[in-house]
């Protein structure tokens, strides 16, 4: 199908509320080596910890190694599972593995509704104050009332600044990892990858009083067997009262737009667009939510930025998780059909 049908078609299937809904199963694997590291020194390990929610079925967890201790705990302020494992001192080999199964199902667009619903702030000021990268800064809430002005509703806001973000922000494929999200800076200049974008999205829903958080997750791959080592990704919730939380990926839609060499007014742009809004792919698993996760056990240097990526402390020395080289891990999809044979 040539592009602009292929386009029109996917976008006449959203706005009717019609369905292209999917489900994806396999298996991620994810094998950590640390014994390359000082053996005179503890190590100690944070790991996001997947679980089953409405849209993903989390089943046969399967956690071996050689670590002395192991847990499963949450963190206090959101409730995000994550496995903790540690070695002692004079430890030669240092190697953990956990796989799971996954079903993740495609989210679709809910129905959105044509009249607000009542809704009290103070029950979502969680997802209403700053962050540490993303501070409620004099610029941004400017920006965030020009984007909103004459907008009266929580869902014509979020479609605003959505709208804003997928306008002005770009795909920097020169960002390493998934971006840290420092608005103060992306502010300047909106170039980043998901973290990034996501967090533009999100301080700007916060800046004009809706409730927006991060959800973070990794990507499962087409081929059956696939290394998704560094598939990383994060997309974004608004809280729509009366409905629920409701995903927008913005970074999918600059994404798909730098791999597709498309413009703004690109048809297949619009059908992206119209999708992310209220719509995700089945190819992606939650592993969390947050920013400015307080670990628990907590490490040396208090809170971290996000738990989607490995963590590891050497002693009180953190490494540096977007290098598995010599931070070493690998994690592989296999989808299930390969799994079973």
């Amino acid at each position: 199908m040539p592009p602009i049908r292929f386009a029109a078609a996917l976008l006449a299937l959203i706005l009717a509320g019609t369905s292209l809904a999917e489900t994806v199963d396999g298996t991620i694997t994810l094998k950590v080596d640390l014994s390359a590291q000082p053996a005179e020194e503890p190590i100690r390990l944070w790991l996001p910890y997947p679980t089953s929610d409405k849209n993903q079925d989390i089943t046969n967890i399967a956690l071996s190694g050689d670590y002395a201790r192991s847990a499963v705990y949450t963190d206090k302020t959101f409730g995000s599972p994550m496995l903790y494992a540690e070695w002692d001192v004079g430890s030669k080999s240092r190697t953990l593995s956990l796989a799971f199964d996954a079903q993740r199902a495609e989210i679709v667009r809910p129905e959105l509704p044509s009249q607000p619903a009542p809704w009290t702030p103070a029950d979502h000021a969680l997802f209403l104050r700053p962050t540490k990268k993303a501070p409620l800064t004099d610029d941004l809430q400017q920006l965030a009332d020009e984007i909103t002005a004459g907008k009266t509703t929580v869902l014509e806001k979020a479609r605003a600044i959505y709208d804003w973000t997928v306008d002005h922000t770009y795909r920097d494929p020169e960002t390493r990892g998934c971006g840290t999200g420092d608005v103060r800076a992306l502010l300047n200049d909106p170039g980043g990858k998901c973290a990034d974008i996501s967090s533009i999205y999100i301080a700007l829903c916060r800046a004009a009083g809706v409730p927006a958080r991060e959800v973070l997750g990794i990507r499962m791959g087409k081929e059956p067997v696939q290394d998704v080592t560094t598939w990383q990704h994060c997309w974004a919730e608004f809280h729509l009262p009366g409905t629920g939380w409701v995903s927008v990926d913005p970074a999918d839609v600059r994404k798909k737009m730098l791999i597709e060499k498309l413009e703004l007014a690109d048809p297949k742009t619009d059908a992206y667009r119209e999708y992310f809004f209220g719509g995700v792919d089945a190819y992606r698993v939650k592993l969390g939510l947050g920013r400015d996760i307080l670990l628990n056990p907590e490490p040396a240097g208090g809170p971290i930025n996000y738990l989607m990526y490995p963590f590891a402390q050497v002693g009180e020395r953190p490494l540096d998780w977007l290098e598995p080289e010599t931070f070493k891990y690998t994690i592989t999809y296999t989808r299930a059909a390969q799994a079973e044979q």
